[in-house]
């Protein structure tokens, strides 16, 4: 059996059971997995549905141009259509959005421009007014314009909505969604509830957003609205296809938690999902005490991971804005590089001159003197310089009549600044001991090296 094309693929995306990033919610956690799309994300369902109702209805016709402002996503979806189909696209999309997904969108030949996100909807800048204008300016082109688009939410009523209710065999108690088109949510959630009404329908979102606030008060607060950093939720404005009255709650999730828990996904459960993941998995656990031990929740995990490796799963990037604290270094972390490497000792009845020797071959300031596999003492260069330059023929002599108290030890696990504090002028390494019992020698070299 074979496909005749890859938007055959689309969909009967598989249902997984979380289990250690969620171990503390007290409920059965289903992941709905939408990475397996052909373009990585859930998007392909909207995007397909909403090129096949504009065939059907005359608004996109043969030969024409697809332009849409698109985080990513819809636009990859889009542009798989395109390729198949045979229609050309243009996206623009936030300069928020990550450098992956504007290349992802290159690569099956789109043309991309970038839009700054500061700025207001019916700014002239806004990646939708921008959109707009190239709509009216271009022959032959269809906006589908996913926020206001019925396709949207119909795919997804359509689609979506059943494989859950057949795949949890209609046992689902409560939906969680990152809510930004509302697409999503609302299409899935319509065909839920219609199964069920006692299934709640839970959205996720992000500070700087309007939906909590509208759903609670039914005011569109401008004060609310302010830039974000998390992708592919959250929205300020009202799209036509977030249909608040299958949204049962709103909960909304700092930048810094969706970020966190887009990594943690990856590390505990092996599933390489994207921000929006993230961001559902923190509202999740922020709402836990809403569940109980027989419910059923699914989590849609809306696209792959590999779409954030400049952002979220980049270190730096993170702590840039302080959403990765530094981790302290320790004892072992100083010596890690060098663990298949002899620690250099001298016995402190071989001579001061060998010693002399075993410093300069290996090129080493400091050397611990080891008896019958205990530490007794210890030579630094510059101790030992003294010593030569004060007696000259004190070479034959054993290292015991010059050497100096042993370095102190401490444990592999010790942090970095009680190992700096132990180091000084008059005693320049200390001894790092294993669990296995064997020993590594660190310098103030060392710590420098660990600080820069």
């Amino acid at each position: 059996m074979y496909f005749e094309n890859i938007l055959a693929t689309i969909g009967n995306t598989p249902l997984v059971k979380l289990n250690k990033v969620v171990d503390k919610v007290p409920a059965t956690v289903l992941a709905k997995i939408e990475t397996f799309n052909p373009g990585n994300s859930i998007k392909d369902r909207m995007a397909i549905k909403m090129v096949e109702d504009a065939e059907r209805s005359g608004l996109l016709k043969p030969g024409g141009t697809i332009i849409e402002g698109t985080s990513g996503n819809t636009g990859m979806g889009l542009a798989i259509a395109a390729v198949i189909k045979g229609y050309k696209c243009i996206f623009t999309t936030t300069d928020k959005q990550s450098k992956e997904k504007v290349d992802a969108l290159r690569a099956f030949g789109a043309e991309v421009i970038v839009c700054p996100t500061n700025v207001e909807p019916e700014d002239p800048r806004s990646y939708y007014s921008v959109s707009s204008r190239l709509e009216r300016e271009t022959p032959n082109a269809w906006k589908p314009n996913q926020y206001d688009n019925p396709s949207n939410a119909q795919a997804h009523y359509e689609t979506t909505g059943p494989e859950i209710w057949e795949q949890t065999e209609g046992k689902i108690t409560h939906l969680v969604v990152g809510v930004g088109t509302g697409g999503t949510i609302c299409g899935t959630g319509k065909y839920l509830k219609e199964k069920n009404p006692n299934i709640q329908i839970w959205g996720i979102d992000t500070y700087g957003s309007v939906f909590k606030k509208y759903k609670e008060t039914g005011i569109f607060d401008k004060n609310e609205i302010y830039p974000y950093i998390t992708e592919g939720i959250g929205e300020d404005f009202l799209p036509e296809n977030v249909d608040f009255s299958i949204i049962d709650h709103f909960e909304k999730v700092t930048d810094k938690d969706a970020a966190i828990y887009t990594r943690e996904i990856p590390r505990k459960e092996g599933i390489f999902a994207g921000n929006s993941a993230g961001a559902a998995i923190a509202g999740l656990i922020q709402m836990k005490d809403k569940l109980k031990p027989e419910d059923v929740v699914v989590v849609i995990f809306h696209d792959h991971g590999t779409r954030y490796l400049g952002k979220m799963f980049n270190d730096e990037w993170m702590r840039e804005r302080g959403f990765l604290e530094q981790e302290k270094k320790k004892a072992y972390d100083l010596i890690r590089h060098r663990l298949h490497l002899p620690l250099v000792t001298v016995d402190p009845k071989r001579t001061i001159g060998e010693a002399v020797r075993l410093m300069t071959q290996y090129s080493i300031s400091q050397i611990p003197v080891i008896e019958n596999g205990q530490l007794v003492g210890s030579l630094n260069d510059h101790q030992l310089l003294s010593v030569i330059v004060d007696n000259p023929d004190c070479r034959q002599a054993e290292v015991a009549t010059c050497m100096q108290p042993a370095f102190p030890v401490v444990k592999s696990d010790a942090l970095m600044e009680e190992v700096a504090k132990l180091i000084n002028k008059a005693n320049p390494a200390v001894m790092v001991e294993l669990p296995t019992g064997d020993l590594h020698i660190i310098t103030n070299h060392d710590l420098i090296n660990a600080m820069s």
